[in-house]
């Protein structure tokens, strides 16, 4: 499956946060950015197809940048604007964008819009079906398989699972998995430590020598994406339930 990346230049944190969880649901992987300096920093990622830009972000010139993403790569662009006027449509369209979208607006029509993009402009259909080897996510109908068995989890895990296998083994900080897990509901980063060890009980065999969820010193939590790639084996099995 190819990997979708959009990447949100939002300069309201609470918009940022919501609108990426929101995408991280739809099984997309996703950046975000409060401000053009911070974006410019993260856009030489090879995946990313789309920017949620913010028309109007507190450090520069949204137009002059999003002009800029337009013609250097081509990213589709889907702009963000408290102004409704028909002369700012217009001007966000010249330069460069290829929606406009007017605050406020409903989660629904935004995750509409930004489907709609994608298959204009690059006729990929949205994944609602996560493998990775041994794990199978299903985010329509938000249920996990580990070697095609069944696996309950709370509507917390489940989101902490995913934002986990969608970091491909990349080890997160418990700030990061929180913030990307439940954006709305911010709290003590160590809460993130009860939900991993429950995860551990419900897919590992041993949690206290786990294998598939890896606890990186002085950083956070990664998931083994090697060992959920390799192939069942009788060893696997001793160590996965």
């Amino acid at each position: 499956m190819e990997s979708i990346c959009i990447h949100i230049v939002e300069g309201n944190p609470h918009l940022r946060s919501l609108l990426g969880w929101h995408l991280q649901q739809a099984g997309f992987w996703v950046e975000q950015s409060g401000s053009i300096q911070h974006a410019k920093l993260l856009l030489n990622n090879e995946q990313l197809t789309l920017v949620v830009l913010d028309s109007d972000l507190p450090d520069g010139d949204s137009l002059e940048f999003c002009h800029g993403l337009h013609h250097d790569r081509q990213y589709r662009i889907l702009m963000l604007s408290p102004r409704s006027t028909e002369s700012d449509i217009v001007a966000g369209l010249k330069a460069g964008a290829d929606d406009c979208l007017i605050k406020p607006f409903g989660m629904r029509e935004f995750m509409a819009r930004v489907e709609a993009l994608l298959r204009r402009f690059r006729g990929m259909n949205i994944p609602l079906l996560l493998d990775y080897g041994l794990l199978k996510i299903n985010l329509a109908q938000r249920k996990v398989y580990l070697k095609a068995e069944k696996i309950e989890l709370t509507p917390q895990e489940f989101s902490l699972l995913y934002v986990l296998a969608q970091a491909q083994g990349t080890a997160l900080s418990r700030l990061e998995l929180l913030r990307r897990a439940w954006p709305e509901a911010i709290d003590n980063p160590r809460t993130i430590d009860t939900h991993i060890l429950s995860l551990r009980k419900k897919l590992e065999t041993k949690p206290r020598q786990p294998m598939l969820i890896q606890t990186v010193r002085n950083v956070g939590y990664r998931l083994n994406m090697t060992f959920l790639q390799e192939k069942t084996t009788t060893n696997q099995r001793s160590f996965l339930a």
